[in-house]
């Protein structure tokens, strides 16, 4: 109850750039946490903090090694290339890694690219179940750079999977404004090496949960 209090306090009135969360040197007003609410769009500023807390929940607690990109790289890399990006992984060997998460914002749509490292696949995540093969295929190129680059090393097509998972694959959102949500809790349960198994019908808890795990920069 005294966690159901905080969240509904959160939602209240308040100075929308008041500062409800700072880590990860990234900064959550009200406004931002306002986005939680039921059927609002997730903004860039939330997507970004509940993937670091993933990241961080993962390097504490033995799970598989993840590295999450913000929400500005794929944009970033579709308008200008590897050169624009290269510098994103500055001191991130993500050859190292188990997972590499890639946000994709579709102009009024989240989705998300998951690249498992251990088992050469890149898999494409749309909770409206949009075909994402060009997106997996701009992933790849950018994967074959970064080896090409940082580790003299040239990736081979052949070796990977390139797969956009339809609908009936994955749980699907039943409103124009979940997205974001599904975007978070793919990641959070993919990264745990964890089956699907939410549901549209989850996702107003999962939002006010949100609110009380960046409030707390803790994950339930």
């Amino acid at each position: 109850q005294a966690m159901e209090r905080e969240v509904t306090a959160a939602f209240g009135e308040g100075r929308p750039e008041e500062i409800m969360s700072r880590a990860f040197k990234l900064e959550i007003t009200r406004e931002d946490i306002h986005t939680l609410n039921n059927l609002c769009w997730l903004n860039d500023e939330i997507i970004n903090f509940y993937l670091s807390l993933l990241v961080d929940r993962n390097k504490r607690e033995g799970y598989p090694a993840v590295h999450a990109f913000s929400t500005f790289f794929y944009p970033k890399l579709l308008a200008g290339g590897y050169s624009a990006v290269r510098r994103w992984t500055r001191g991130v060997d993500v050859f190292r890694q188990d997972f590499i998460l890639v946000p994709v914002h579709l102009r009024v749509h989240w989705a998300l690219v998951v690249i498992d490292v251990r088992k050469k696949s890149i898999r494409y995540y749309d909770s409206l179940g949009g075909k994402g093969d060009k997106i997996c295929e701009t992933v790849f190129r950018y994967l074959q750079e970064e080896s090409r680059e940082k580790r003299n090393v040239e990736l081979a097509i052949s070796e990977w999977t390139l797969h956009s998972l339809d609908s009936h694959e994955i749980p699907q959102q039943a409103n124009g404004s979940d997205c974001g949500v599904f975007l978070c809790k793919y990641a959070d349960t993919i990264i745990r090496d964890l089956p699907i198994t939410f549901t549209a019908e989850n996702m107003p808890y999962f939002r006010r949960k949100m609110v009380w795990e960046i409030l707390h920069q803790k994950l339930l």
